[in-house]
């Protein structure tokens, strides 16, 4: 059973990604996998927030949450792939300015959610 929580869930955030992917955006930079991330991990902050200060959340919620909806929004994958492309290409000043920032802003957005979630209890 567990398993089709995560599927439920994945599918969910994988629709929320693809849906975030159609905005149009004229840049060269990867402005949309950029945000995406940063989305998601205020997103998982704020769900392990939530479930580190109640007791009662089930196993399947947290399934669903952050297994499968974090885990099907994010993009990391796409990221790193994104990243090699800019230094394959030699566009090391724009491939390390994505990767910092992109660290950077998605441990800040961990943080944020997390005391968003603090705040809400």
């Amino acid at each position: 059973m567990d398993f089709i929580w995560v599927a439920l869930g994945g599918a969910a955030g994988a629709m929320g990604r693809y849906a975030i992917s159609l905005i149009p955006v004229k840049t060269t930079f990867p402005f949309l996998t950029f945000i995406t991330n940063i989305v998601g991990a205020a997103l998982i902050g704020f769900v392990v927030g939530i479930v580190s200060e109640r007791e009662n959340v089930s196993q399947n919620s947290i399934l669903f949450w952050k297994t499968g909806i974090c885990g099907g929004f994010t993009t990391f994958s796409t990221f790193s792939l994104e990243a090699c492309r800019f230094f394959e290409d030699r566009l090391y000043m724009q491939g390390g300015l994505y990767v910092a920032l992109s660290v950077v802003c998605c441990i800040l957005g961990v943080l944020c959610g997390k005391r968003l979630a603090l705040l809400l209890r």
